[in-house]
């Protein structure tokens, strides 16, 4: 898979996973409560991931239209959730499943790429990063640990698409040997892709908890959680509602970027309900027509003051406006009633329709576009309008109640403390 593939998958689960799952806590629940490392060799003992089920995880990714998985292999607490060679403290060792084997193969049957996180850093295994970095004498033994981890991974699981690096700490790409790193595991898998953080920029960007393009542009991720933890946390249901999860794929397609979502399976392995829920119902929309207007569509922006070259866009308060060729789309993220009327359109409506529904009525005159909705489309979650426009579509409005003729500013007249 080459950078210019991975940035149009649009779209792929992220599945944190590990022997913090067990403490319901999140996935920092060692480093922020203090727990020895012979603490959790003691829980590990206990790991059973009965519930875990790498064709069901899968097939969730599947439903709910994504095209590609990120999966834990070892998280900061340093407990491996594959057959290794390198310590006994893996999950064969404690419970005779590879569930990294696992989630491959099922990934490779379903036509998934597949990611592997790995974390560099490691609150286990000594010496650890706080030796290394304190102890000259503590670092040789620590990296070498660290490349070895790599090296193995990369050859038991030959090919994956993506090493997706983490838990950096407290190293830079020098202290990590990052280039020495990546050539080496591109030695055993010339094809891979790594993100950027082993102190490297990587082959895409990386941003988390946020959906910010990298500037200047390149392939890049958003990668977010459907909750306020990545990790299984038993008193965290606050999870995002499926219109959010669709105003991110929207924003990440516009801006040619990905979502990785994640999901946090309990400690036997099962996936809470509530974010399998709002998988399969985003994948829904997906299905309807979302697919088609978050894939191959063009940055369509918009600027407050006076407007600058190749501004296009703007914001609605019945939904989000894309656009690919001579066709805009519009997601209706708030249905508006019987009519959907919008204005300051630069360009001829030759045709409306929602896919797997059909045509639609509407007229285009005197400024202003007017299309009926049907009210069962109301029952439709999302439902996404295809305009077929007779040239690239654009608009242009203002804060008043129409263009002045003399040079104007957009919206604002100085920079607002407003996120358009």
């Amino acid at each position: 898979m080459t950078p210019e593939v991975f940035s149009r998958l649009r779209y792929g689960m992220f599945i944190h996973y590990g022997l913090f799952s067990m403490l319901g806590r999140g996935e920092w629940a060692m480093n922020r409560e203090g727990i020895a490392p012979a603490e959790m060799d003691d829980l590990a003992k206990s790991f059973d991931p009965a519930a875990f089920d790498a064709e069901a995880l899968c097939d969730l990714a599947v439903a709910g239209g994504m095209k590609y998985i990120v999966f834990t292999t070892m998280h900061h607490e340093g407990f491996r959730l594959y057959d290794t060679a390198l310590t006994p403290y893996n999950a064969m060792q404690v419970c005779g499943r590879d569930l990294v084997a696992e989630i491959v193969a099922a990934a490779r049957d379903r036509g998934l790429k597949i990611g592997l996180y790995h974390s560099l850093n490691n609150w286990h295994d000594q010496p650890d990063a706080a030796d290394a970095f304190e102890d000259p004498a503590a670092y040789p033994a620590f990296i070498a640990n660290t490349f070895a981890r790599l090296t193995e991974l990369a050859t038991r699981f030959n090919p994956i698409d993506i090493l997706w690096y983490d838990g950096w700490w407290p190293f830079d790409a020098q202290g990590w040997q990052a280039e020495r790193m990546n050539g080496a595991l591109r030695a055993i898998q010339p094809h891979l892709l790594f993100n950027g953080r082993n102190g490297l920029p990587g082959d895409f960007g990386t941003p988390e908890g946020h959906l910010s393009a990298p500037k200047p542009w390149r392939p890049w991720e958003a990668c977010m959680t459907l909750n306020d933890h990545w990790g299984y946390h038993r008193g965290d249901s606050n999870w995002k509602s499926p219109i959010e999860v669709v105003k991110m794929l929207l924003k990440c397609g516009a801006e040619r970027g990905n979502l990785l979502l994640n999901i946090g399976p309990r400690g036997d392995g099962s996936v809470p309900e509530g974010s399998a829920e709002i998988v399969r119902k985003v994948g829904r929309w997906l299905r309807e027509g979302g697919e088609e207007a978050v894939g191959d569509v063009e940055p369509m922006p918009f600027g407050l003051l006076l407007r600058e070259p190749g501004d296009r866009g703007d914001w609605d308060h019945a939904g989000v406006f894309t656009a690919s060729g001579n066709t805009l789309f519009m997601t209706l993220l708030y249905f508006p009633g019987s009519k959907l009327v919008l204005t300051g359109l630069e360009m001829r409506v030759e045709g409306v329709d929602v896919a797997g529904w059909g045509p639609l009525a509407f007229a285009q005159r005197d400024g202003r576009l007017v299309v009926e909705l049907p009210d069962e489309l109301a029952a439709r979650f999302c439902p996404v309008l295809r305009f077929a426009c007779d040239r690239a579509p654009s608009l242009y409005r203002t804060g008043g109640m129409r263009v002045p003729a003399v040079e104007h500013p957009r919206y604002d007249p100085l920079p607002p403390d407003i996120a358009y």
